[in-house]
């Protein structure tokens, strides 16, 4: 017996295992919520199956086979794989050949492409080139020259979709920028980024890459150092006490070099 949801579907979520031959930055799970792209996907999405009236569930089905619930930590449901909500559907992991093509993450036509467009469309200008390589599944070496300001901006801003297939590129990409840069340069950043960017910024200084440097490379000025604090002290409460601990103190050098 199928049946169609008595609600508008308006999310759709994707659970893809990763494959060799898959893109490098596809997420192992995600939403489709584009209007357009929901009704594409509806199209050809085969309908849900639900028990029959008086099946008694799988107890029933089958008397010979005692069924048990689990109740180990380890196995306690994903709210990812929610189905009690029927705005909401799931792409079965069998999928028919029409809905394979349209959700293959390596289809140039597919709809994890578009969103990955979509995610490069939107970044700074300036970074553009190298987001559309890592879009397209390449390895980009980093940039000599990084506008390091642009890429906390980048990785602070609202996103308008976080959970789409470009969400795990969102995550990876603007760190990679941040990683190999001076702790100096790093700190002349947080003092021209945004708001958006102050955020970004607070995550990367509180994380493992910036707070494993060597105790020299943890010196931050001073005018840096206390921006930082006061944004996670208002916003960003639990990043606090690593900053403290691990931003070391330098006297501002308030010249920029060229």
């Amino acid at each position: 017996m199928t049946t169609r949801p008595s609600v508008p579907v308006e999310r759709i979520r994707v659970r893809d295992a990763k494959s060799a031959d898959g893109h490098p930055y596809h997420p192992a799970r995600y939403e489709i919520t584009d209007p357009a792209e929901v009704a594409e996907v509806l199209a050809v999405l085969p309908a849900e199956r639900v028990p029959e009236p008086g099946s008694g569930g799988l107890a029933e089905a089958d008397p010979e086979v005692d069924y048990f619930t689990c109740m180990c930590m380890e196995h306690e449901p994903d709210p990812f794989d929610a189905t009690d909500d029927p705005a909401i559907r799931h792409v079965p992991s069998d999928r028919p050949g029409r809905l394979a093509r349209l959700l293959d993450p390596g289809a140039p036509d597919g709809i994890p492409a578009r969103h990955r467009a979509r995610w490069v469309a939107a970044a700074p200008e300036v970074l553009r080139g190298y987001d559309g390589a890592m879009a397209r599944g390449e390895d980009p070496p980093r940039p000599a020259r990084i506008p390091l300001a642009a890429a906390f901006s980048w990785q602070g801003a609202v996103r308008e979709d976080p959970t789409n297939a470009a969400s795990l590129l969102a995550e990876l990409a603007p760190p990679r920028l941040l990683v190999g840069a001076s702790t100096e340069d790093l700190a002349w950043a947080v003092r021209e980024t945004d708001r958006g960017g102050l955020d970004a910024a607070v995550r990367f200084f509180a994380s493992e890459e910036f707070t494993t440097r060597h105790p020299k490379r943890r010196r931050v000025p001073d005018t840096a150092r206390d921006l930082l604090l006061r944004h996670a002290r208002s916003h960003r409460p639990r990043d606090l006490p690593v900053l403290e601990r691990r931003l070391l103190r330098m006297p501002d050098d308030r010249v920029r070099r060229s």
